[in-house]
């Protein structure tokens, strides 16, 4: 018997267990070898999940909107369709597949980017606007220089398979026909524009009503927890902001973001600190040799994320506004990789854009260090010709590891970042 299970797959170092978003195959239906069966969504991002064998999706165990276990069996795959009942029957029995190997083998690994979720008939968390195709019609449509966007898939509930980018290709190379007639409007609709930052919708709570919580939701909970048993202090700080506020009216028009500035402003500071870049471990005290900056996003339908700007010390400020803004695009859209959100070694939360004047933040599990950013807001200060003037200020707070930070560390780094802000603003463009 050629039955084969489908397991869980862990799709990042934290990943206990996983939802599934939707089923691309149904049950009966013919599955190639590196083809998308599921998409699974993780506690940072969608991936869809190929699989390694050919045959027939024979049953689903585990249904769309449910979640199961990381390396929990969530579906059969029959290597004939003589095999389909024997693999129905096998899951009603509640037994395992038989492998041909002695040790398990992984039947799915999840495709190399985050790939949009489609709605199936198992049920799913369908969401308008997402494009699925095939991982051949994708690698044909890069070689044929077909935009997958213009398709209609012909696959299974709309999914883009090769033929359909082969059909359009071929379509090309002939004479152009006389339209028919024009193309609908509807389809070709400009994009709404990003939204300009505003807190994260809730959604809309019915009295007496439980939720369960998301998978991004459960993740934050896991990691809020963690950081119990971590010992930690916070200092303040307050920072006048003229200059750094001038210069990012002069560099705004060039697609320079305020997260960008403060995060560089931050990561030019930890060269001369790097005890503050570092982090705990059993062994002792974990320097780092890259300084990547988390900032954490909340996501539109709850969580919090936290993508990284990587050696941002040594990158540009044009080119890591560049990045920031691909950064928050693709995690509001599930479509980050592990590494561009467990990579951080020091963390910025910014509340500023809301008012917020001032507040404490979480340290994160396995950094040393997370800044928390209040707004800049015109203040009355005593200038030191003893008369009275207006200047812009913010409040920061720093929440370190005590166990290898202590207060003088960190005092010490506020003073020099203020510095910086305050008396060289300009060198962070350079």
């Amino acid at each position: 018997m050629s039955i084969h299970e489908v397991f869980m797959p862990a799709l990042s170092s934290t990943m206990t267990e996983g939802k599934i978003v939707s089923w691309v195959k149904s049950p009966g239906d013919k599955v190639e070898k590196g083809e998308t069966v599921v998409v699974v969504e993780s506690d940072k991002a969608d991936m869809d999940v190929e699989t390694f064998y050919e045959g027939f999706l024979a049953h689903i165990i585990v249904e769309a909107g449910e979640t199961a276990p990381v390396g929990s069996a969530i579906a059969f795959i029959a290597e004939t369709e003589a095999e389909i009942e024997q693999a129905k029957s096998l899951a009603n029995s509640g037994g395992a597949a038989a492998t041909p190997t002695s040790s398990p083998e992984p039947v799915a690994a999840t495709a190399s980017a985050a790939t949009p979720a489609l709605a199936s008939q198992n049920g799913s968390n369908h969401k308008e606007g997402r494009l699925v195709a095939s991982p051949r019609a994708r690698k044909l449509a890069k070689e044929l220089k077909v935009d997958l966007t213009t398709l209609q898939g012909s696959g299974p509930h709309g999914r883009i398979v090769a033929e359909d980018v082969e059909a359009l290709s071929n379509k090309g190379k002939q004479p152009a026909p006389a339209p028919a007639a024009p193309v609908p409007t509807s389809a070709p609709v400009a994009p709404p524009a990003p939204p300009t930052p505003a807190p994260a919708p809730v959604a809309a709570a019915v009295p007496g009503q439980i939720v369960p919580l998301t998978t991004f939701q459960n993740a934050v909970v896991r990691n809020m927890v963690a950081t119990i048993s971590v010992p930690v202090f916070r200092v303040g700080y307050t920072i006048t902001t003229d200059g750094l506020d001038k210069l990012y009216k002069q560099i705004k028009s060039k697609g320079v973001t305020m997260t960008a500035l403060l995060a560089k402003a931050v990561a030019v500071t930890l060269q001369k600190h790097p005890l503050l870049n570092a982090s705990y471990s059993d062994q002792g005290i974990v320097y780092h040799s890259d300084i990547n900056i988390s900032v954490a996003v909340a996501m539109d339908d709850g969580g919090l994320i936290t993508p990284v700007l990587q050696n941002a010390d040594a990158v540009d400020i044009y080119s890591l506004s560049r990045t920031w803004k691909s950064l928050v695009e693709r995690a509001r859209a599930k479509q980050l990789q592990p590494q561009e959100y467990n990579s951080g070694t020091f963390t910025l939360s910014n509340l500023g854009m809301f008012g917020v004047d001032k507040f404490d933040a979480i340290l994160p599990p396995g950094q040393g260090s997370i800044l928390a950013i209040g707004a800049s807001r015109p203040q009355v200060v005593a200038t030191p010709d003893g008369l009275f003037g207006v200047r812009q200020q913010m409040q920061v707070n720093i929440t370190s590891d005590h166990r290898i930070i202590y207060g003088a560390h960190a005092a010490a780094f506020l003073q020099d970042l203020a510095k910086l802000i305050e008396t060289n603003p300009q060198s962070l463009t350079m």
